[in-house]
This record gives C-alpha cells, sequence and structure tokens, in this order.
C-alpha cells in the first residue's frame, strides 16, 4: 500500500467541502430555513455572531475528512465511484447519522428536521466524496 497523498487529499477535500457547503446553504436557507429559526427561537436560542463563518470552515473540514476516508479505503477496495460512495455512506454513518441519533435520543431538535437531516446529509456525503474523490490521484 501507498502513502495516501495529503495534499491530493486536500484538494479533493476542498472540492467535497464545497459540495457540502452548497447542500448545507440550500437546505438551511431555502427548504429548512424557517423551521431552523422557528425551533431555535422556542428554544430561546440564537445563532452566534460569525455562525455562517464557522460551517463554512466546518463544511471544507468535513470534506477533507471524507476524502482522507477516501483515500485510505482506496488501497484497499480499488479507486473510482463504488469505493467513493462507500466511503460517502461511512462518513456519513460516522458522522451525521450517529449525531442525529444522539440529537433525536435527547430531543434536542423536533424528530422532522432530524430525519430530514440526517438523509439530506447522507446524499451530500455521497455526491461529496464522490466528487472529491474524482481529484484524488495516489
Amino acid at each position: 500500500m501507498g502513502k495516501i497523498n495529503l495534499r491530493r487529499v486536500l484538494i479533493g477535500g476542498l472540492v467535497a467541502g464545497l459540495v457540502i457547503n452548497i447542500f448545507e446553504f440550500v437546505r438551511n436557507t431555502f427548504f429548512l430555513g424557517a423551521e431552523w429559526h422557528e425551533t431555535l427561537t422556542s428554544a430561546g436560542r440564537h445563532s452566534l455572531p460569525g455562525a455562517a463563518l464557522i460551517f463554512l470552515i466546518w463544511g471544507f473540514l468535513m470534506g477533507i475528512g471524507a476524502i482522507w476516508l477516501y483515500a485510505a479505503a482506496r488501497p484497499r477496495f480499488g479507486p473510482g465511484i463504488k469505493t467513493a460512495v462507500l466511503t460517502g455512506v461511512a462518513f456519513w454513518a460516522l458522522s451525521s447519522a450517529l449525531c442525529a441519533i444522539d440529537e433525536a435520543a435527547v430531543g434536542m431538535y423536533p424528530l422532522r428536521l432530524v430525519t430530514v437531516l440526517a438523509l439530506v446529509c447522507l446524499v451530500q456525503a455521497v455526491v461529496a466524496s464522490v466528487a472529491g474523490a474524482w481529484f484524488y490521484r495516489e
């Protein structure tokens, strides 16, 4: 097995992060914006100043993490879309799905919101992983 090409992980990760940030922006602004506002307001909470920048950085870090996982799995499963989809699903399970289970269990957010977020994050993780994997070479 060869070494992971960290430069390519960064490049592919930034592409994957861009995909994640686009999904997040569209989902949370146009589709769930009102529901997020209502949920936070009813809990007596609001977004912190600078939250948009934090979420933007978070999206890119998630993308880098997803492509690092792809790079680690590539020698075992081979390069290509099948491995990218597999690692996208694995990344989603380890990040979004486990977090959604926790949030649902403690009643942090309405179950409908948690479910929609988890399902959209699944699609988001797979699309981001495939897009970022396109740029990864060893």
